[in-house]
């Protein structure tokens, strides 16, 4: 047997049959065993390495299924140099990239030719891209899914841009009817737009409070939980019914965990992510003008919180992802704090493997159970489990060396997305990247970058 070109070995390897000493070793990019740790041969040539971990946990790379690059087209906002910067600087090793706020958005196979060549060259992890389901595009969906798009997005209220239009139940109906025939994949951005407006016909919530656009109640009080709890009870009547696959994206109300929990009871096919905003911050810390905490859903309370972890503990939500939405500071109202006119995203691509480790380990959770919510449920999500999300033969060798027990205090200047705003600034996290491999080449060695962008474009690959 050819001898391996690299050997990583650690007192703490996370693989699926836990965390101790091994030693991972990898040829031509790709896992070949996972061996003692005494075990690890002599290399003894030019170009074959070994590395070891010391005081940091060997963890497959972090696989993030919910990016928004924003390019073409948006690129002020964020574009694939800096995201995918950004990311192996995280310890993620692939991205998977929203079908909006690009222009176009990737609704059409002509668009998604023009998102892979905005990509190429570029990207210093892996890339894969969501396509979208919008009012009349059914016939580009099949296309789209020869063409190897992991699976589609819809919006069923407002995305926030005027290129990508939510969708009405027949609509969404009539594209998951579509995606399950291709036993391709649909994910929603499930709040319903009824609950949503019926909050805006009611503003002031009964108290005499008109809702002063500063305050992060109003905001809140803008997208109540029935608004989720509606949007879920549908996705997943219509994944029942139509034998579909669906994933619900950014849960944040833990009331719309029944509806889910009924589904999955029922057979439904359909499964939901949560984010490390929703799991490490709480409504009642967002002071009022801070706008860098808005996103869409809105961060709930503390209560709330605390029963999405508790979900993640007994599987009601499989994974967490991003929701990377980045945006130039003035979209952000920084200067005025008006909630109702901000953007509503967060920058946390860099930031999202410390700050779950660091709320998690609070909590009694182990870097199995981080590996297992960020690396191997968002690969099987999106097909890519044969590859990517863990430690084991024949999978990529995308590899983290994690220190899970030093800290750090955010600086916004050194996170490397476009724009240095985050609600995470000057908070103390644990969990330091110390290095991020990718194909068992150095992506980022906890300074520099590799010269060169190391990281490809990634498709579907057909069912069989």
């Amino acid at each position: 047997m050819d001898l391996p070109d690299l050997v990583i070995r650690g007192s703490r390897v996370v693989t699926s049959f836990g965390t101790g000493p091994a030693s991972v070793h990898v040829r031509d990019g790709v896992i070949v065993e996972v061996a003692g740790y005494d075990d690890v041969p002599d290399l003894g040539r030019a170009g074959r390495r070994a590395v070891e971990a010391g005081a940091a946990v060997v963890m497959p790379g972090v696989v993030d299924t919910h990016v928004h690059v924003n390019e073409p087209g948006r690129t002020a906002w964020e574009g694939f140099s800096s995201a995918t910067r950004a990311a192996a600087a995280g310890g993620v090793t692939t991205i998977v990239d929203m079908p909006l706020n690009s222009v176009p958005a990737t609704t059409s196979l002509a668009a998604l030719g023009a998102k892979r060549s905005a990509a190429a060259g570029k990207c210093h992890v892996d890339v894969g891209f969501w396509g979208g389901v919008v009012p009349g595009n059914l016939a580009e969906l099949e296309p789209m899914a020869a063409a190897g798009v992991l699976g589609f997005k819809a919006f069923m209220v407002d995305s926030g841009v005027p290129e990508f239009a939510a969708v009405g139940e027949d609509e969404l109906g009539a594209a998951m009817a579509a995606l399950a025939r291709l036993d391709a994949l649909t994910i929603v951005h499930a709040e319903a737009p009824e609950a949503i407006a019926a909050a805006a016909r009611d503003r002031d919530g009964g108290d005499g409070d008109r809702g002063d656009p500063r305050a992060y109640r109003t905001w809140l009080r803008s997208r109540p939980d029935r608004a989720e709890t509606e949007a879920v009870a549908t996705v997943a009547t219509l994944a029942h019914r139509l034998g579909a696959r669906a994933h619900v994206l950014h849960l944040s109300s833990a009331e719309a965990l029944e509806p889910l929990r009924r589904a999955q009871a029922g057979g439904a096919r359909v499964s939901a992510e949560t984010c490390p905003h929703y799991l490490a911050l709480a409504a009642e810390e967002v002071p009022d003008g801070a706008t860098a905490f808005k996103c869409a859903p809105p961060i709930r309370s503390a209560a709330n919180r605390e029963r999405l972890w508790a979900a993640l503990r007994y599987g009601d939500l499989s994974m967490i992802a991003s929701d990377h939405s980045p945006s130039p500071p003035d979209r952000k109202h920084l200067d005025d704090g008006d909630f109702m006119a901000a953007w509503g995203g967060i920058s946390s691509l860099q930031l999202a493997l410390p700050v779950v480790w660091s709320a998690a380990r609070e909590r009694g959770h182990t870097l199995a159970d981080l590996a297992g919510w960020m690396s191997a449920a968002p690969a099987r999500l999106v097909g890519l489990d044969h590859r990517k999300g863990a430690i084991a033969p024949g999978r990529d060798a995308d590899l983290v060396l994690f220190d899970p027990d030093d800290r750090f205090t955010v600086d916004p200047w050194s996170l490397y997305h476009r724009h240095p705003v985050t609600p995470y600034a000057g908070l103390v996290l644990h969990g330091v990247v110390r290095a991020t491999y990718l194909r068992g080449r150095m992506a980022w060695d906890g300074r520099r970058f590799a010269d060169r962008p190391l990281g490809r474009l990634l498709a579907r690959e057909a069912p069989g």
